[in-house]
Order: C-alpha cells, then sequence, then structure tokens
C-alpha cells in the first residue's frame, strides 16, 4: 500500500422518512435532532451514532472486537472485553478511545497505551430536505391486569398514551477520510471498514426502530497524497446532484484542468445518471466511475490499501 495517499470520500442515502436520531424530548413529543442552514432546518446524525452502526457491523463480519452493548442494562452501557488495544481489536483499531481513570491506566500491565485516535474520520450526516414541521402520532397502550396475567404483571404506565414524534423525509450525505499512513498495520481491518461503509444500516436513534438504510444511493471519493479533500464535502444538492464537481474534473496535466479526474472515484446513481456525453468525457478525465456503490469500494480499497 502507498502510505502517502489519503481516501476522501462523501456518501449520500437514498431518501426515506427517518426518525432515526433524537434529542431531549418535550413532554410526549420526540425531537429530531437538527442544525440551521441558509435559514432552514435539516435533521443532522451524529458521527458517534455512525461510529457505533459500523462497529456493530464490523462484529456481524466478524472481526475482533473489544468493546459490545449492553443492553439489559438500566441505563447506556457498554462492555469491553479487557483493557483496549489496538493491536488485538479492530475496532480500538479503527475508531479509537481513552481510559480516563488514573487508578486504571496504573493496572494496565504490561502498560498499553490509555489513549488513540479515530483513524476513521467522519463528520455529521445532514438532511439534504429541510425539516418541515412533520410529526406523526401512535399510541403506547396500557398494560392491563387481568386473570391471565395476575402473578406475571407488569406496567410501565398508568394510563395509556399518545406519542408525539417528528418525523423527515430525506436523505443524507455524510463525508469520511482516511490517511493511508495510519492504515498501514492493519489493512484488512480498514478493507473491512470500508464494506461496511457500503452496507450501513442500523444507524442509532430511537433504539433502531425505523428501518433506515446508511448505505450509499451515490459516493464521490479522492484518493490522493494531499492532505485535504479539495473539494466540498457537503456537495450534493438536494435532487441528489453534485454537478459543481463534475465540471471541474479534467484530464490530468491538461492546461484547463481544475481537479485530476484519476485522483475521483464516482459510483452509484450519479454514474447511473450521467449522459453518453458527459460519461465519455469524464473517461477520457480518467475518472473511475462504478455503477454500483459496491463495487466502488472494492476497487478503491485494492488500490488504497494493496492486496
Amino acid at each position: 500500500m502507498n502510505k502517502n495517499l489519503n481516501l476522501f470520500a462523501t456518501v449520500l442515502t437514498y431518501p426515506a422518512p427517518s426518525s432515526n436520531y433524537r434529542g431531549e424530548s418535550e413532554e410526549n413529543r420526540t425531537v429530531l435532532q437538527k442544525i440551521s442552514k441558509d435559514g432552514q432546518k435539516y435533521a443532522v446524525v451524529s458521527p458517534e451514532s455512525l461510529r457505533n452502526a459500523l462497529r456493530e457491523t464490523l462484529i456481524l463480519m466478524g472481526l475482533p472486537h473489544n468493546r459490545t452493548r449492553v443492553h439489559d442494562a438500566d441505563q447506556l452501557a457498554v462492555e469491553f472485553k479487557e483493557f483496549p488495544n489496538a493491536s488485538k481489536y479492530a475496532d480500538d483499531f479503527l475508531f479509537g478511545f481513552m481510559v480516563a481513570k488514573p487508578d486504571e491506566i496504573k493496572k494496565n500491565k504490561p502498560f498499553l497505551p490509555p489513549k488513540r485516535d479515530s483513524i476513521f474520520r467522519c463528520n455529521m450526516a445532514v438532511g439534504l430536505t429541510p425539516y418541515k414541521y412533520d410529526a406523526v402520532f401512535h399510541q403506547s397502550p396500557l398494560n392491563v391486569k387481568t386473570k391471565n396475567n395476575e402473578k406475571t404483571y407488569w406496567s410501565n404506565a398508568s394510563t395509556s398514551a399518545l406519542l408525539h414524534r417528528e418525523v423527515t423525509y430525506t436523505a443524507f450525505q455524510y463525508p469520511f477520510a482516511l490517511a493511508g499512513r495510519d492504515c498501514q498495520q492493519h489493512p484488512e481491518w480498514v478493507k473491512a471498514l470500508l464494506q461496511a461503509i457500503a452496507q450501513l444500516n442500523k444507524v442509532a436513534g430511537g433504539h433502531a426502530r425505523a428501518y433506515y438504510e446508511f448505505a450509499p444511493r451515490s459516493i464521490v471519493a479522492r484518493l490522493t497524497p494531499k492532505l485535504v479533500a479539495g473539494y466540498k464535502t457537503y456537495g450534493f444538492d438536494k435532487d441528489g446532484d453534485c454537478q459543481e464537481l463534475l465540471k471541474r474534473l479534467g484530464k490530468p496535466d491538461s492546461e484547463n484542468c481544475d481537479l485530476p479526474g484519476n485522483e475521483f472515484w464516482l459510483g452509484g446513481e450519479i454514474v447511473r445518471n450521467l449522459d453518453e456525453d458527459e460519461t465519455n468525457r469524464l473517461q477520457s478525465a480518467e475518472v473511475h466511475l462504478y455503477s454500483n456503490p459496491e463495487k466502488l469500494f472494492d476497487a478503491i480499497a485494492q488500490q488504497f490499501l494493496g492486496d
């Protein structure tokens, strides 16, 4: 692998109804987390939620993992098998960790680093469509005590409740980055991470009740020795297009080249929607085009990380 290459990418999801990342509730109204952009509110999903979903996907893929979610605790809780160890566990290597208590650090024999940055750099997923104050209602029924259940009866509340949930119909886009020099020790784990991004699901919020896929509808990626992406990392417009970027791509070393096409990889719907003339132009600029995002991830992993 070439340790001097860096991977920058932006993933666009398919649009669907979403209520899958919630903030604090207001009485019985479940509130979506949102940010302001151009005077409007857009739903967001945190990078922590994305990393957690990737961690759980990598567990399903069989990678060695240190941390797992404990679902029967009375609060948000996880279980670590042992002190974090980036050489032994894929999740510690990819997503980093921090042990804050001095006493716990002192107990660690032989000494292992108590903290590590995530090599997977990721920013918020932001909706493409503004939140329009949509909400849905559903009923939480009263659990009634009867002769059939009197010995095993339990209850959450003394009355039924009408639950009020904010919802938005949108696609999300989010950028991520990986530095080749950070991936050298375990390129096989990084390859698995890219495969996990290609089939990402169950991004947190609402206890993952809503089926909302975070797998790519489209992807823009750049493999480059540059230290920055050099393009708008939230570059998809409300229709899922990124024409501003496409216009900048040119044949490497040509006089009017803004961004070298051979460093760019495009996949998914944006490729399938190209007309013949634009496809030919991008191919002559040496842009890597893939109709299927999963095939793009496989190909870019091989170029980035080697066999």
